[in-house]
């Protein structure tokens, strides 16, 4: 037991990327402590990994190999989370709904990847996890949660970061990616704001197969050009202990593509045209009590998402396709937040939630969906603290009601009304180790982009891709245990139970052709296992007893970090294998304070999918990335190399048909980004921030 105390504190002392206090903290003096910490709380260097008892969070800010190149690009090297076209996002098996400063993005498929592929990830602050969303997150979540947060901190002077990247590729020609962003924020005695604003060309490559035995049902070679441009912008409101927060934010596309196919019985050259236009608009009261622990929160939030989708024949001079959608949503929700002295510690929570989605669809002028859902919510939970132990228990209930028609018939309603529990357990084993045990009932609704009849990809006379407007939505139960060490040394073993699961496949079509399709799955079973451990590279040269002796800054070692997870989908009637998702990351500090990271992502192959089999690796690619930051640190420069050898490509089987899908990329990219903080020699400014909602970390009652 000795050894393996000393071992968890070396993974502690290493930190990975992380600042880490190893000090012992007498009881009679915890309070002290924690006065101090509040004081020193904006010196303290961020974590590259925190690890809550509900989420993982990624810093992204401080990190050179996740904030190169897009957004997408970063959350590929994240460990755990799977990005691909036929699998969608997942993490520890979990299908992940997408937040932006904590509010529902509410954006989908193909539309989401080029949201992603557009937004430089140099704005971006961090990407929270959240696997054990509690009551007061909607139970629409259906059991995970990424929230990704763009605001920075507002500090009270005017001030401005300047951040751009350029990156290269050459696969038959050459090609090129840019983008160019600048934040500035600014205060006074009666409010504060902050604008963030930029934009990004990317020019890529992509080569497709669609094959049955014997015949090329198609085959794609694919030029797309993206342009996408967004704004957020806040401004905050202090009366007295009051706050009125105002928030605005757009983004949009404007995609085009050449496709060149041929397959069996045609032969085509395509162009496609994807204007996409986002705004979102929210109001934020926060009432604030002489008790700082009670809360009171009233929010109301509108999006409108537009898209218009046309394909045209550069060889007959005709449209093809020409499509377009509408969505609209609207939510009010209140929360309330107080701390009890029973027990040891309590703390409660409760809040009500209303909101309304209306989304139509039109192909060639003529409508043929309306569809409109209608939510409302209640919720309560308790998170109490008693000796070694914390628990949270809480419940929300959710009615729903859904209707609609399509151009021919309606849609079959849907009424509900239904109890959503979840509970934790958690047993602190000693400070920052500790098992957490949880159990969650959700529920996801169909995405409007699954529901879309329309094609809004590509399609030809052999393959097409379809939504269903007929979708019923999901049942989830979430079970799930994980062990946590120091923050990076990690066990976990989850098990999802699905009714009416919504899922994606290709099937075979009348013709002979190949559809991917959207369908509800009766049931099915999900188990994920995982495990993360930090190595570092000294323990190897010193041994453990000399390393347990140094004192170190953890942010200038060597290190790896491993991680390994595997995800079996059990479908009944289907025989299915695991697919195992492997990370190494490393860091090594080279000469000049130049640091070297590096990333490998790999999956295996042989395993399912769902209906989908794994013939190659979902991906396999190596990332390089050199930075260093001058300027007394103000100016971070970073230079990379995406898939260095060039091995990310794709191969996909589908159950029940001899069809064959893959996929090649032009993965393989040189580039650059840079992110440039203009001084200040105002040391003791106040910061706040005004662009995200979130709840502070603190109001978890949940111990690390």
């Amino acid at each position: 037991m000795k050894y393996i105390y000393a071992f968890l504190l070396l993974v502690t002392s290493t930190g990975v990327f992380s600042q880490v206090v190893n000090d012992t903290i007498k009881n009679d003096s915890i309070g002290k402590m924690e006065t101090e910490l509040d004081e020193i709380v904006l010196e303290k260097k961020k974590k590259a990994i925190e690890r809550k008892a509900d989420r993982t969070i990624f810093n992204f800010e401080d990190q050179p190999q996740l904030n190169s190149g897009s957004l997408y690009d970063g959350l590929k090297k994240i460990p755990g989370l799977i990005i691909s076209d036929v699998a969608g996002m997942l993490y520890q098996g979990k299908a992940l709904q997408v937040y932006m400063d904590g509010r529902p993005l509410n954006i989908y498929s193909n539309e989401l990847n080029a949201y992603m592929e557009g937004l430089p990830a140099n704005s971006i602050e961090k990407v929270e996890i959240i696997t054990q969303p509690g009551a007061e997150f909607p139970a629409t979540s259906g059991g995970a949660i990424i929230n990704i947060i763009t605001s920075k901190n507002t500090k009270k002077y005017l001030s401005a970061t300047y951040s751009n990247g350029y990156s290269y590729t050459k696969y038959d020609d050459s090609r090129h990616r840019f983008n160019n962003s600048l934040l500035l924020s600014s205060g006074n005695k009666l409010f504060t704001w902050q604008v963030n604003g930029g934009q990004s060309y990317a020019e890529s490559y992509q080569a497709t197969r669609f094959t049955a035995p014997g015949v090329v049902l198609s085959e794609n070679y694919t030029d797309r050009a993206n342009r996408f441009y967004y704004l957020k912008s806040g401004v905050k409101f202090d009366f007295k202990k009051d706050r009125l927060l105002l928030n605005y934010d757009l983004n949009g596309n404007n995609n085009t593509s050449y496709i060149a196919a041929e397959g069996a019985g045609f032969t085509s050259d395509d162009k496609t045209k994807t204007k996409r236009f986002y705004n979102d608009a929210m109001i934020t009261y926060q009432k604030r009590f002489n008790d700082p622990f009670t809360k009171l929160d009233f929010r109301f939030n509108y999006n409108n998402s537009n898209n218009d989708f046309s394909q045209d024949s550069r060889l007959n001079q005709n449209t093809v396709l020409g499509n377009n959608s509408n969505q609209d949503f609207y939510q009010f929700k209140t929360d309330y937040t107080q701390e009890l002295k029973l027990i040891e510690k309590t703390k409660i929570s409760a809040g009500v939630l209303a909101d309304r989605l209306d989304f139509t669809t039109e192909s060639a002028g003529v409508r043929n969906l309306e569809y409109t859902r209608s939510s409302y919510a209640a919720y309560g939970e308790a998170q109490v603290t008693y000796k070694k132990f914390d628990f949270i228990l809480g419940g929300r209930l959710e009615s729903y009601d859904i209707h609609g028609s399509t151009a021919t018939d309606n849609l079959i309603p849907f009424d509900l009304t239904r109890f959503f529990p979840n509970a934790t357990i958690q047993y602190n084993i000693m400070p920052q180790v500790y098992l957490n045990t949880n159990f969650n009932k959700k529920i996801s609704l169909p995405d409007t982009s699954s529901l879309n009849p329309n094609n809004t990809n590509y399609q030809n006379p052999n393959v097409g891709f379809f939504g269903n407007p007929n979708l019923e939505p999901s049942i989830f139960n979430n079970y799930e245990i994980l062990l946590s060490a120091f923050e990076y040394f990690t066990i976990n073993y989850s098990v999802t139970d699905a009714n009416n699961l919504i899922i994606n496949r290709i099937i075979t079509t009348q013709s002979g052709g190949a559809a991917s399709v959207s369908q509800n799955l009766p049931n099915a079973t999900i188990h994920n296992f995982s495990f993360g451990i930090p190595v570092p590279y000294m323990l190897f040269t010193k041994g453990l007893n000399e390393v347990l002796k140094m004192d170190f800054n953890p942010d200038e070692i060597n290190f790896l970090y491993i991680y390994a997870g595997s995800q079996k989908h059990n479908i009944p009637g289907v025989d299915t294998k695991a697919v195992w998702n492997l990370n190494f990351s490393s860091q090594i500090i080279l000469p000049k304070k130049i640091k070297l990271s590096a990333n490998f992502n790999t999956t295996t192959a042989g395993g399912n999918y769902y209906y989908y089999t794994v013939k190659r690796p979902l991906y396999q690619q190596l990332d390089l990335n050199f930075s260093r930051k001058f300027l007394s640190d103000n100016l971070s420069v970073s230079v990379y190399v995406n898939d260095l050898l060039n091995t990310n490509r794709q191969g996909f089987g589908s159950v029940g048909t001899d069809l064959l899908y893959t996929t090649k990329t032009d993965t393989r990219r040189v580039g650059f980004s840079l992110n440039y903080k203009i001084p200040t020699k105002n040391k003791l400014a106040k910061e706040s921030n005004i662009l995200s909602n979130e709840k502070q970390q603190q109001d978890n009652l949940i111990k690390n």
